[in-house]
This record gives structure tokens, C-alpha cells and sequence, in this order.
């Protein structure tokens, strides 16, 4: 018999990590397919007719391939790393949670509801992974060298203007802000969490 192809292997190890690869997926083709649709049902807001899932659904939203793709390859990376260490709830929980924090950052600083991507809860692993890593080191949560100081030199060229003026787009510099220090604060959590449990039994 043939073997499952690599993306069937990911898929079925990795739950979480696809469905969110998926979910961002449909979210950048409507993003294309129907723009208004997009920002009507799922952008930031609209929380006094009920539309709750609004405060979480722009994380889905992705404005052109590039933008996919480049949030997509860090979420696998980072995101298979928390979801083979802990487990698929955990991971989807610490996305909800930075992917709330880091909508409310760039809504709270700009004012405008039409901001998407998964910019922000990528940051927001990397910044727990890093954290936790530190109180509590193991080799899923060993990032390559450079790759911390590559991402924050990243945030901070985002800062200025020069990409904004290359690429003729917005960056949501908050959402990523917001995202890098909820995440460090629930990787500092969660490590110092372990460090009680391992002390406790021994």
C-alpha cells in the first residue's frame, strides 16, 4: 500500500495546527472572494448585536498570499512545537486568549475595525515558548538560534515606516506587541506552573 502523503501525517498529528491553517485559509480566500462580506461578518466589531465571535474571528482574516503563507509557516512551526508538547486544547486556549489581547491591542490603538491576520498569535507563541523554555527547558521549546532575535528585529522594522511604505499596506504593530507580551506572560505562567508540579514530586 502507499504510504500517507506528509501533509496527512501533519494533519493527523497536528489537529489544531491545521484546523487553524485551515480556518486562515478560508478567511484569506473570502478575504479576496467577498471583501465586504469579510469585514461585515468577522472584522473587529459589532458586539452590540451579539456578534461575539467577532472579537476573535480577525485573526482568520488574511490579506493576500504572502500574508498566509508568512503567518501560516510560523504557526506550524511554533504552534507544533506547544501542541506535541501539550496537547491540542492547550494550544487552541493560548491562541483564543492572545488571539483576543492582540485584537483588542491594535483596535485599542487604532481605532479601526479593519485589521486581520494571525500576526499576533504567532508573536504570541514565540514570545511563551521563549519564556517558558527558559524556566522550564525541553527540546520541543528550543528554537532555532536567531529565530527570537530575527522576530523581534521584525516588530520593530514594522514599527517604522519603511515597510508600510514597500508594501503600500498597514501593519497591525499592536496586535503584534500584544501578542509577543500576553505570550510571554502565559509561557511565564505556565513555567513557573512546572517548576511547583516538578518540585511538589519529587
Amino acid at each position: 500500500m502507499p504510504q500517507n502523503p506528509n501533509w496527512y501525517v501533519a494533519a493527523k498529528q497536528y489537529p489544531a495546527v491545521t484546523g487553524l491553517i485551515v480556518l486562515s485559509a478560508i478567511g484569506g480566500m473570502l478575504v479576496t472572494l467577498s471583501y465586504p462580506t469579510a469585514v461585515r461578518y468577522f472584522s473587529f466589531g459589532g458586539f452590540s448585536g451579539g456578534d461575539f465571535w467577532r472579537l476573535i474571528t480577525p485573526i482568520f482574516l488574511h490579506f493576500g498570499i504572502v500574508h498566509f503563507i508568512f503567518n501560516s509557516l510560523w504557526l506550524s512551526m511554533l504552534g507544533s512545537r506547544i501542541e506535541r508538547l501539550s496537547g491540542s486544547i492547550h494550544l487552541i486556549l493560548l491562541v483564543l486568549i492572545s488571539g483576543l489581547v492582540s485584537n483588542l491591542a491594535q483596535f485599542w490603538w487604532s481605532g479601526a475595525a479593519n485589521f486581520g491576520g494571525m500576526s499576533g498569535v504567532v508573536y504570541a507563541l514565540l514570545g511563551y515558548i521563549w519564556i517558558a523554555h527558559k524556566l522550564v527547558p525541553h527540546s520541543l521549546t528550543a528554537l532555532p538560534k536567531g529565530i527570537v532575535g530575527f522576530m523581534i528585529g521584525w516588530l520593530i522594522l514594522c514599527m517604522t515606516p519603511v515597510l508600510t511604505f514597500l508594501l503600500g499596506v498597514g501593519i497591525a504593530n499592536a496586535a503584534h506587541l500584544g501578542g509577543l507580551i500576553i505570550g510571554m506572560v502565559l509561557g511565564l505562567i505556565f513555567g513557573v506552573l512546572a517548576r511547583f508540579r516538578r518540585k511538589h514530586e519529587l
